[in-house]
Order: C-alpha cells, then structure tokens, then sequence
C-alpha cells in the first residue's frame, strides 16, 4: 500500500478544534448564553473524525498499540497527577476518584468526573475507539462498510438502551463509546472516500463555515447547557455532532494538498502539535484565570476569558510538549520497540 499525501493543513485543523473546545467551557463557565459557543463541544467531533481519518487511512501498520500508548499515556498521565495534587476543589477526592482518572476509566465509575479534569471524558471514548481500530481495518472493503453501518445503528440506539439504568448525575451510561460511533464513523468514511480515490476541488472555507449554523441548531434544539437530554435529544445531538464534523474536516480531509494556507501555516501546524496538551491543561488552567483577573464564574467576561485561557494553555502546552510529550513518548518507544527508536518529534494524530 503505499502511504498516503501529507496534508499539513489537518495539523491547523487540530488547533482550530482544541481552541473551539476551550471556547465552548469558557462560554458555559462565563455563562455566556450563547447557542452557538455552548455546541462548540462539536469540535471534539472534529477531533474524533480526524482521528479516525488519520488513522484509517494508512491501514494497518506494525506497532499501533505502542505508539497509541506513547502518543496519549505520557502527558496524560503527568497532566492528570498534577491536577490532582494541585487543583484545590480535589482536596477530597478519593482513592477510587483518582485511580480512575489515572487509569483513564472514569466515565466507567460513579463521581470519577472531577473537576480540572472533566474534559478527559472524551479522551476516555477516543482510547475505546483506538483499541477496536485495528479489528475494522482487517475487514475486507464490503464488511467494513457494513461494520459501519451497524456501529452507526448500535451509536443511536444505545441511548435508549440505557435509559433509566442509572442516574445520570451519578454515572452517565449515555455517554460511554458507542453513542459517538457515528461521529468516528465520518473520518472513517472519508478515509474510504479517499482510497477508493475522490477527491474534492471545490471551495473549502464557504464549506466548513457551515458547520456554524448547525451548531446554533443544536444549541436551541432540545436542552440547554449541561441539562441531560432525552435519548432522542441525544440523537439528535449525535447526528449534528456528525454533521459539523463533515462540514470542518471533508473539505480538507478530501481536498488537494495546498501550501501557503492559514491552515498550512508554521503557526497553525505548530499550535496543531500542542493542541493534545492544550486540550488537557484548558480546564485547570480556566480554574485560575477566574481569580487572576477577578471575575467571578458565571458572571461574563467571555472575551478577557477566553482570552486568558487560550493564552495561558497555549504557554503551558508548549512546556507539556516540549517536556513531556516527546521525551515521554520516546521513552515509551525505545521501552516497546524492537529497534532503537529515533528522535523524531511525535506529530500523530491525538
């Protein structure tokens, strides 16, 4: 098989997701009201389908699992103990709270989403993604259009299957892995797109920016904030998530490798590299920006928010890349791999 075309401006497009992400907790913790920043929670949409995309596209290759493990576990793992230690709102947190979130299984245990540390739910759906990848790409072509469709029909139907399990402020069953096949299902269709060989020349940015008036959609349909949805305002939810990831990630995804972009741009790739350490630092960092500019939470101030926030993650990422990120994946590496491993910088997909 040969390997696919670089296309660097999917590193922008990761920095673009991380920031929307940081965006949309800013809004709910400024309580901003706004429709559209409150679904910018979409963009780990964006984040799942790039995965997918990055991952399938290349089929399979020796060593997945090892460098799955260096590429997430290091930062992961020192971003999590460190926000345990330091947040003060966790002082209380309990032995079965913390191991959970070191282990990556929270959404799996009661009270184990805490605060500084709420967004690695996602993460939690990614890592389940990462492990069943490989059993897809051993399927022939038609039996992996078929494991699609039916992981798509298992995503909508698990909401109603777990409705009334359990109570949601104690352990949220509606957002365990398969209710978000359909969103991994689209970088998984674009990777099949892309082999059996289309490719889309139109405009791209008039495309993407679609994506904006699905997200003000999502947020006036069904409930609002954080209240919990009913199964079928959770699938309504998903089918939108799918739909803003589509519009963000097709167009680029799909489209000819062009340099001289913003996307494509030395800053975007670089912020597209720190953006896994953007997306696990934001939230402790949001917890001190409050009392450093002194606004109180839910109270305004989304711009010198935001501001602050993007800012103040993006200096912290740098440090987490540079100090965790790549050496901790080397290590990882040269602990896994049968030859000496390299000192090539880590750029795979988070």
């Amino acid at each position: 098989m040969n390997r696919p075309a670089i296309l660097p401006e999917l590193d922008g497009l990761r920095a673009v997701a991380a920031y929307g992400i940081v965006a949309t907790h800013v809004a709910f913790q400024t309580a901003t009201g706004s429709a559209v920043l409150e679904r910018f929670d979409y963009f780990v949409a964006v984040f799942f389908a790039l995965s997918a995309f990055l991952l399938a596209r290349g089929g399979r290759r020796p060593g997945y699992y090892s460098r799955r493990v260096a590429r997430l576990a290091p930062a992961y793992l020192v971003c999590a103990a460190v926000v345990l230690l330091a947040l003060p709102p966790l002082a209380g947190v309990t032995w079965e709270q913390a191991v959970a979130n070191l282990l990556l299984v929270q959404v799996y245990v009661p009270h184990a989403l805490i605060d500084g540390l709420t967004q690695m739910w996602s993460l939690c759906i990614e890592a389940a993604f990462y492990a069943v990848l490989p059993l897809y790409l051993r399927l022939g072509a038609r039996q992996r259009r078929a494991a699609l469709a039916g992981a798509v029909v298992l995503g909508l139907g698990w909401p109603w299957a777990v409705a009334g399990v359990a109570d949601p402020a104690t352990l949220n069953l509606q957002i365990w892995p398969p209710s978000y096949a359909p969103w991994f299902a689209v970088g998984l269709v674009l990777a099949e797109l892309e082999r059996a060989g289309l490719r889309y020349t139109g405009p791209r940015w008039p495309i993407a920016l679609l994506a904006l008036p699905v997200a003000w959609c999502a947020g006036v349909i069904g409930p609002r904030g954080l209240a919990h949805p009913s199964p079928g305002e959770f699938n309504v939810r998903i089918l939108l998530g799918a739909v803003f990831a589509a519009l963000v990630v097709a167009p680029f995804a799909l489209g000819q490798r062009v340099e001289g972009t913003v996307l494509s741009s030395r800053v975007m790739r670089t912020l597209g590299r720190w953006s896994y350490s953007v997306f696990l630092w934001h939230m402790a960092v949001l917890y001190f920006v409050f009392p450093v500019l002194g606004v109180a939470m839910f109270s305004g101030g989304f711009v010198p928010v935001y501001a602050a926030t993007a800012l103040s993650s993006t200096a912290v990422a740098y440090i987490s890349y540079e100090l965790v990120e790549v050496p901790g994946a080397r290590l990882v590496r040269q602990a896994t791999a049968k030859h000496p491993a390299t000192t090539r910088k880590v750029e795979e997909p988070a």
